[in-house]
């Protein structure tokens, strides 16, 4: 039995490194993401793409900001699976987010689960400039409510938000990936015109972010400001 399982866990690796190989060798072809006439096309069958709340004023509460967009996460059985969804669809996945796909550190639920996602930007939250550190935007969006999202919930947007407007950037709130090379990266769900892609960006604490990125949450209870500073 140990040795079935331990070919099977190999059998699963040699896919995904497979996988991440020719998505790498691949990234740069313009086939690689969805054309307009695909989401033009879809467009067609889905209904229009919900609409991002904007608010006048900042926000000092997760209640303060209305739910965006519902989901669904533990549809895959392994990541293999949820890669070759996105590979089906002819969605783009930059380098750096298929290297976290393929690391340890991504994991899928095993339950499959329906999540509520908000969305508010680093100057909804009061950040004032061009850019603030990541650390900062995590640590008062923690403390207003927001909490950081499971890593699966990237793919899993990039696969149910097919009708993207064009120029939209997505950043995920969540802890991030390190990458074989040991770069620290957190994911992007976005339509840059070309098509609809998921890339990784600078997830290092330190990264400096424009105010006005859009970040993706969900839900949580606050967190004590004397927790904020144990970390």
């Amino acid at each position: 039995m140990r040795r079935m399982a331990a070919l099977t866990w190999a059998a699963t690796a040699a896919r995904l490194l497979i996988w991440v190989v020719c998505v790498l060798a691949s990234a740069s072809r313009a086939h690689a993401q969805c054309s307009a006439r695909d989401v033009l096309q879809r467009q067609l069958v889905l209904k229009a793409a919900p609409v991002v709340p904007t608010r006048m004023g900042p926000v000092t509460s997760v209640s303060d900001v209305a739910e965006w967009k519902t989901i669904s996460i533990g549809t895959f059985p392994d990541t293999f699976a949820l890669l070759t969804a996105l590979s089906a669809i002819g969605c783009g996945v930059g380098n750096s987010a298929a290297e976290a796909l393929a690391r340890p550190a991504f994991t899928l639920s095993g339950v499959r689960t329906a999540v509520t996602l908000l969305t508010v930007t680093a100057a909804d939250l009061g950040f004032r400039g061009e850019t603030v550190p990541l650390r900062q935007i995590y640590e008062l969006a923690q403390q207003f409510g927001f909490g950081l999202a499971p890593p699966e919930i990237a793919p899993q947007l990039r696969l149910q938000y097919l009708d993207q407007p064009v120029g939209e950037f997505l950043v995920i709130g969540m802890n991030p990936i390190r990458t074989w090379t040991g770069e620290e990266v957190i994911l992007t769900v976005a339509n840059g015109g070309a098509g609809l892609i998921l890339i990784g960006q600078d997830g290092r604490a330190e990264a400096e972010i424009p105010v006005t990125s859009r970040f993706v949450f969900l839900r949580s209870l606050p967190i004590a400001p004397a927790a904020l500073n144990r970390n």
